[in-house]
């Protein structure tokens, strides 16, 4: 099966990450470019390419992304005090990898998501 994005690579183990979870439907890697000090993505091991894409089979699935990003943050000890979960979709959004992901960011106080306008 021919590996067509960064993270469909990360999955299969033919790009080297620190995965921090992984089953048979997600897994969840440190961020190479943390923007806190906790900073783990979390992915589909099957592409979606963005939310847009998703669909109604899809369901389960991104259940599943939000229990681990739970199950995550108890353990590197961030579901106390706080996280944030970001979804990016397309170019505005922020989304620079087409592989449906979430980050986790937690470890410190994160502020405000937009600055006032």
């Amino acid at each position: 099966m021919k590996k067509d994005d960064l993270f469909e690579k990360i999955v299969a183990g033919e790009i080297p990450a620190n995965i921090l979870y992984q089953d048979e439907y997600v897994t969840a890697f440190e961020d190479i470019n943390p923007q806190a000090p906790v900073h783990v993505l979390i992915v589909p091991n099957r592409n979606i390419p963005t939310l847009n894409a998703a669909e109604a089979e899809d369901e389960a699935l991104l259940g599943k992304l939000f229990l681990a990003a739970k199950k995550l943050a108890g353990e590197l000890s961030i579901a106390e005090d706080g996280y944030r979960i970001i979804v990016n979709c397309n170019e505005n959004g922020g989304q620079d990898v087409f592989h449906l992901h979430m980050h986790l960011l937690g470890g410190k106080r994160l502020g405000r998501m937009l600055p006032n306008i």
